[in-house]
């Protein structure tokens, strides 16, 4: 079976604090809960949940959605995007399936980042490494403006921004973040992989697309 991995990239820092970390649990949660009820999504959708503060964990292995167990996420600490992407680009390394001469491998991983803050490590050598991955579709979310655009610009050319860090625009991201993993599960379902983010769902109202 060729899964369709999903990584979700959450900054976890001390600003998250209260609401907005509340938010983010039940957010992924409703995206479980959502893509649960999605045959296509079942049966070839796998997620990883990596956090990172002063420390980078992953707290959800690559794995499939009907077993999903979210821990408990607790926000605290610095902003070490750099090592977040260092880390999601080691971790995909070793959970995806390459293929061989005779099997095809699992498509490309959709990737969601999202983040409140400046990063407090240098982003260079994670940024380098990142860029030297395969991926699908990435998705860099900038939550509140306290967020740098211009930074995730250099991750990716699809940066969306939440103009506040509060439960509605938080809870709004990962229904579209759930609509477009059911999407993608579907066209992979018909043998092919969205390649841009026209291809997705568009964003709801309380989500803007960064022009640039």
């Amino acid at each position: 079976m060729r899964r369709l991995p999903v990584y979700l990239l959450i900054d976890v820092s001390g600003s998250m604090t209260g609401e907005p970390i509340e938010s983010v649990k039940n957010g992924i949660q409703l995206l479980l809960s959502t893509l649960r009820k999605d045959p296509q999504a079942l049966e070839s959708a796998f997620l990883s949940v990596i956090t990172f503060s002063d420390r980078v964990t992953q707290v959800v292995p690559l794995t499939e959605v009907a077993t999903v167990q979210l821990p408990n996420i607790t926000a605290s600490g610095g902003t070490s995007l750099g090592q977040a992407l260092q880390t999601l680009t080691e971790t995909a390394n070793k959970e995806i399936n390459k293929g061989t001469s005779s099997e095809k491998g699992d498509w490309k991983p959709l990737v969601f980042l999202m983040t409140d803050g400046q990063p407090t490590d240098s982003v260079e050598r994670g940024l380098q490494a990142f860029k030297e991955g395969k991926w699908g579709i990435v998705v860099a979310c900038a939550a509140g403006s306290g967020a740098d655009t211009n930074l995730l610009r250099r991750i990716t050319e699809n940066v969306v921004v939440l103009d506040t860090c509060d439960s509605n625009s938080i809870k709004a991201f990962f229904m579209w973040v759930s609509s477009s993993v059911s999407a993608s599960s579907k066209r992979v379902d018909s043998g092919a992989q969205p390649d841009t983010l026209n291809e997705l769902p568009p964003p709801p109202e309380e989500i803007s697309l960064l022009k640039f």
